[in-house]
């Protein structure tokens, strides 16, 4: 599973960014985005992603479903 960003949720903060232990997050053309193939949502890592546990916004960073 892999997580995204929505885009009209995001304040570009970049709170996100020093925190994703697999270097997923990078800095998009209006917002943050998350690189799906390497987004792991932090499992082996965290008990959680630390992503959401640092964003300030609730529901900004969300599972991709397929």
């Amino acid at each position: 599973m892999t997580l995204y960003i929505v885009a009209e949720e995001c304040i570009s903060c970049g709170d996100c960014l020093p925190v994703c232990p697999t270097d997923s997050i990078k800095e998009g053309a209006i917002v943050f985005e998350i690189n799906k193939k390497t987004c792991t949502e932090c499992n082996g890592d965290y008990d959680e992603p630390q992503c959401v546990k640092v964003c300030p916004i609730d529901n900004c960073i969300l599972p991709l479903v397929a």
